[in-house]
């Protein structure tokens, strides 16, 4: 779920704008941005931990499916009522308890995987060193491997101190770090896969039965 990034490929700070050109590819926000922290919550998260432990109670489900609509941010206080949502919803809500533990932290919207897909997630610097949180892998376990943070190109985010939200643009990844600082990652990004697809096959039976199960009920 969170991983360091390697500064050398993605732009951490990003340049101060007055308002995320939404216009542009991306992600967009369904309400004027001060809805999504301007609400009190009611999960309380007194950790990380906490955070995730309320993250793999959540459902992943896509807009279409969910809210009939192709793109729709879920404010967070509705979230932690359905928990159910896409990439943007999980984001939205862990952003908010990031910043409610006394996170410097911002919601990014952006690309990543390998086809470069719209997504949210979560970055947050703490002793000067600035993390990557992907909300939708809490199942996963508390951390990621490093190397997977290369699929991640921001290019928005958002900061509330607490008065005022600050927006930034992020400037196109322009270099990669060198193999030599690559390679001794490689063990921990093949570890980590290896035992997270074992869990998922070990898991499927489980699942399916669900599914027979849930359908066999609206049948009937």
């Amino acid at each position: 779920m969170i991983a360091e990034i390697f500064s050398e490929a993605y732009d951490i700070l990003g340049r101060k704008v007055l308002r995320p050109d939404w216009r542009r590819k991306g992600l967009r926000a369904t309400a004027p941005m001060g809805r999504y922290i301007s609400q009190p919550l009611t999960v309380k998260c007194e950790s990380i931990s906490d955070i995730r432990k309320f993250l793999y109670t959540c459902k992943y489900v896509r807009d279409e499916v969910q809210f009939h609509k192709p793109d729709y941010w879920q404010p967070p206080d509705e979230f932690e009522k359905t928990k159910r949502g896409d990439c943007d919803c999980f984001a939205l809500w862990t952003w908010r308890e990031f910043l409610a533990l006394g996170f410097d932290a911002r919601f990014v919207t952006g690309r990543a995987g390998r086809y470069g897909e719209g997504h949210a997630w979560v970055q947050f610097a703490k002793d000067g060193r600035h993390f990557l949180v992907e909300p939708t892998m809490a199942r996963v376990g508390n951390t990621m491997p490093r190397l997977s943070t290369l699929r991640y190109q921001p290019r928005f985010s958002v900061a509330w101190d607490g008065n005022k939200l600050s927006y930034y643009a992020h400037e196109a990844r322009k270099s990669m770090p060198p193999i030599s600082k690559l390679i001794v990652f490689v063990p921990d990004w093949l570890t980590f896969w290896v035992r997270a697809w074992a869990t998922a096959l070990v898991l499927l039976p489980y699942y399916l039965y669900r599914r027979i199960v849930s359908d066999s009920n609206m049948i009937s």
